[in-house]
């Protein structure tokens, strides 16, 4: 009878290990599962949402295959339910197991936006407007109130965000991306500020912004940014007007349609540096932090002029005669080029 007994708890035994090896392999092979997505998509876990909730989501959608092993999922493996909230990119061919490691550990999908370096304020504000993957806080603001929700003492916000790409995730906003700006803008020019040359005329880290942002419209070339620096260096201190076009562009505003006549040169505006002494009152643009470290620590040199060659790149002249002819030779190879 013992031995009936024994033989009897054997057979259940090796019944009940075969029956969870069975269940532990059909598990395996749920997990396992490529999610059937034709190509990656994002998709947004709401807060509260179990993990048991999103796989039959994820069934009725048609993305993975039902199994009645998936109930043993808490019971076995209960760390890949531990889903955060949040908006997830699921990539093609991912495993269901490498989709839920990606919700456990909270790895959100992160959205780009890239701001130009030498963009006007005007133009961030148009782009962030445009941008429907940000929460819109800022749009019905005027320049004015934004500075104020931004601390910013300052109302004229031109020149004071760093112009770079900026990574944000779904829930952030406009507001949130400005704040990011105007830090990593002051963090970079404090950096600069502490290093720059001591004898350069610019008497506050603003008029030194100015400047750089005037750099950042003159040249895109990183190796031309110290000598045009320079150059603006070279005329301030001998106390010649900068005659920068850039300025006088963005003094005109709306009235620039694309060509700058003598007329322009002649009018007054605050920013017409061919009509006022020194620096314009403002940035006239938002900068890359190249430029900011040009302005504080330019290049050597003698120069005073510089004209575009009209083959990219600029020719440097430290005399009027020779700055004259360089314009000459652009001219010419501007009409060669047409």
């Amino acid at each position: 009878m013992l031995k009936k007994l024994l033989g009897l708890l054997i057979v259940a035994g090796v019944a009940a290990l075969a029956v969870y090896w069975y269940a532990t392999q059909e598990l395996k092979t749920y997990l396992n599962q490529p999610v059937q997505m034709e190509q990656g998509e994002l998709i947004t876990i709401n807060s509260g949402t179990s993990g048991t909730a999103l796989l039959r989501r994820f069934e009725s959608q048609g993305w993975i295959e039902a199994n009645p092993t998936s109930r043993l999922v808490r019971r076995l493996h209960p760390e890949l339910l531990n889903i955060k909230a949040g908006t997830f990119f699921v990539e093609q061919g991912q495993t269901l197991t490498q989709v839920l490691n990606t919700l456990v550990e909270g790895k959100e999908h992160q959205y780009s936006i890239t701001f130009i370096e030498g963009s006007t304020f005007n133009q961030w504000r148009e782009q962030l407007a445009q941008t429907d993957t940000l929460i819109q806080e800022t749009t019905d603001l005027t320049e004015a109130e934004l500075a104020e929700a931004l601390g910013i003492e300052n109302p004229k916000l031109e020149g004071l965000f760093l112009a770079e790409t900026f990574y944000y995730t779904a829930g952030m906003s406009d507001l949130d991306i400005y704040k990011r700006a105007h830090r990593d803008l002051n963090r970079a020019l404090e950096k600069h500020w502490q290093e720059r040359d001591e004898k350069l005329p610019l008497k506050t880290d603003y008029e030194a912004l100015i400047l750089a942002s005037i750099i950042e419209k003159e040249t895109a070339i990183d190796k031309e940014r110290g000598l045009v620096s320079s150059v603006f260096i070279n005329r301030l201190n001998r106390r010649m007007r900068l005659q920068t076009d850039p300025t006088v562009i963005y003094g005109m505003g709306d009235k620039y349609t694309g060509n700058i006549r003598k007329k322009d040169l002649q009018t007054p505006t605050p920013y017409n540096t061919y009509t006022i002494n020194g620096l314009p009152p403002t940035p006239i643009a938002m900068v890359g932090e190249a430029s900011i470290a040009a302005s504080l620590n330019p290049e050597t040199s003698n120069y005073l002029y510089f004209v575009a060659t009209g083959k990219g790149g600029h020719k440097f002249s430290t005399n009027l005669k020779d700055h004259n002819a360089a314009v000459r030779d652009y001219l010419k190879q501007l009409r060669a080029n047409q």
